[in-house]
């Protein structure tokens, strides 16, 4: 699904050039979960959004299936992004003026092709895979932080996305609801869907098939824990 090979990151200023990414080579097949660790700053979100399509890399080459991400206009890319890939974000992200169903069906205004109708149904049936169908009508602040991450789940995978990106989706609640939490994205990755996530907890990375570390912008160990 995912080939990266010589992947760099520059960021320049006028007077200073930091080096995010640092010849990174990343190969992820479809139905694993793999979890990113390392240190704050050590390049693993932006690592997550090269590979979500939403930073581009300074230099090597990033294939996403049979595409050519590097070389693809951003027309393309929004494409990509909308036909096969969720992301979750540790600040939830979500719209305060909107309520929870208007949120989540905020994961399909790429998706055009679809009805009404049909809209209305995957947005049901995302909130119930979730467990949050019973908040349709609220706001977000009138949710706990469990109950908007679960919110912030159902948006990701209303567009049934192959490939589900997870920033920290734990790092903003307390140990129940990020259990909870864990198991959402433990069902989605044993019905099919690949998962990469970012994570500081080493509980949550023990539930990943694999684990890649990295150090100051390079992958320094990627473990696979089981078959």
């Amino acid at each position: 699904m995912i080939a990266l090979s010589g992947i760099e990151r520059l960021y320049r200023t006028e007077e200073v050039e930091t080096a995010a990414l640092g010849q990174i080579a990343l190969e992820i097949s479809q139905g694993e979960f793999v979890a990113v660790t390392g240190p704050s700053g050590c390049g693993k979100s932006t690592l997550l959004n090269v590979i979500g399509m939403i930073d581009r890399p300074t230099a090597g080459r990033y294939m996403f299936y049979d595409q050519d991400v590097c070389a693809a206009s951003e027309r393309t890319l929004a494409g990509l992004r909308a036909r096969h890939l969720g992301f979750i974000f540790q600040t939830f992200n979500l719209i305060d003026e909107l309520t929870i169903t208007e949120n989540v069906e905020l994961g399909l205004v790429y998706r055009r092709t679809l009805s009404g109708t049909e809209r209305r149904i995957r947005v049901a049936e995302a909130m119930d895979r979730v467990g949050i169908a019973h908040r349709a009508r609220h706001f977000p602040h009138q949710l706990s932080g469990g109950q908007q991450q679960r919110a912030a789940i159902a948006r990701a995978i209303v567009g049934h996305p192959e490939l589900i990106l997870a920033d920290e989706p734990t790092g903003n609640l307390d140990s129940r609801n990020g259990s909870q939490v864990m198991d959402i994205l433990q069902g989605l990755n044993a019905q099919g869907a690949t998962l990469v996530m970012v994570t500081h907890s080493p509980a949550h990375a023990d539930m990943a098939g694999r684990v890649v570390e990295m150090l100051d912008g390079r992958i320094v160990a990627d473990v696979r824990r089981r078959a």
